[in-house]
């Protein structure tokens, strides 16, 4: 079986987000592919079965820790080690998927976030907090700016014991071409920070585009690593443009 560690959601090595993909011949036993992933020890790996008939591939991700409903960066790892267009049989259901001129896009839905009474004060220790919320998965808080977002430290021992101990942070970009900025952080899935989330932007894009009253948007994962993320919400759905290096190549020996 062939493997591959892409960078997503950057256009240079050793940025963006990394993803391990894996092709299969066959669709693959859950346990295994579990292990597989805490190998791998990326923040998601993606399995995609490109053996069988026609028809859409099915996709399915996993962090160290557990398997997840839908995962934007190792959707990109995987169109751009599979290229042209795909679909894909996933647990969110039928995405499309598309890479072409050096970014790849695709088509996800949207998760536009319900407001909420959630008291993030213990996760958020003396932070304030301008908007909470609640997208299908994540917790969700809008801050006063983007520094505040960038020198976050939030109590994750505190966020694993909530709800799906999933957060999303966010705030109004502060540069020149970028319309927002996030953070993600997951110990409730086994990823503390990850370094740029995809489908967090399904959440991010119908909120900022709300506010901004625009469709077309840019936004900044303010991770260590870093990404760009650009976003065109379509009524309830939400296009993801971002793109992807390839880093290591090579074969499962089990």
């Amino acid at each position: 079986m062939r493997f591959f560690i892409v960078d997503a959601f950057t256009g240079k090595a050793f940025a963006g987000n990394s993803a391990g993909v894996v092709l299969l011949d066959a669709p693959a036993e859950p346990a295994w592919m579990q292990a597989v992933a805490a190998e791998m020890r990326h923040s998601e790996t993606a399995f995609v079965v490109v053996g069988g008939d026609e028809g859409p591939k099915s996709l399915r991700w996993f962090t160290p820790a557990a398997e997840v409903a839908l995962c934007g960066h190792a959707t990109v790892a995987t169109t751009h080690v599979l290229g042209g267009e795909q679909v894909y049989a996933t647990l969110s259901g039928e995405l499309r998927a598309k890479a072409a001129d050096g970014w790849v896009e695709l088509d996800f839905p949207s998760d536009p976030p319900a407001p909420s009474d959630d008291d993030l004060s213990a996760i958020l220790p003396g932070v304030e907090i301008e908007h909470s919320g609640r997208g299908v998965e994540n917790l969700f808080a809008v801050l006063p700016d983007a520094e505040a977002v960038r020198t976050l430290e939030p109590d994750l021992k505190a966020l694993k014991a909530t709800w799906k101990g999933r957060l999303l942070v966010t705030a109004a970009g502060d540069v020149d071409g970028i319309d927002y900025v996030s953070r993600f952080f997951g110990p409730g899935v086994g990823v503390d920070e990850d370094p740029v989330t995809g489908s967090a932007h399904c959440v991010l894009s119908p909120y900022w585009s709300g506010r901004l009253n625009k469709t077309d948007l840019t936004g900044a994962q303010v991770s260590a690593r870093g990404g760009i993320v650009r976003t065109r919400q379509d009524g309830d759905r939400v296009y993801l443009s971002g793109q992807a290096v390839t880093v290591v190549s090579g074969e499962l020996h089990v």
